[in-house]
């Protein structure tokens, strides 16, 4: 397992690591845990959509490129 100590929200590096909150993501040598100074900033964290994510600007996009993929004024490059 990776682990993180810069709290991805403040930039700040995490010290006490005890107490700090943290979440695992992945499974088995490459998961990463990332701690927070927070459970305010780990909130933040989780709340935060994906690119590529339903609903944010990655996943807008995609579908733009997806439209434009199978335009016949562009031509096809599925």
């Amino acid at each position: 397992m990776k682990i993180h100590t810069i709290d991805p929200i403040t930039l700040n590096d995490v010290t006490s690591l005890d107490t700090a909150p943290f979440v695992i993501d992945g499974k088995g040598e490459g998961a990463l845990k990332i701690y927070f100074e927070s459970e305010e900033n780990k909130a933040e964290y989780l709340d935060t959509p994906l690119h590529g994510a339903e609903g944010s600007a990655g996943s807008a996009m995609k579908k733009i490129f997806d439209e434009m993929a199978d335009n016949p004024d562009t031509g096809s490059i599925n």
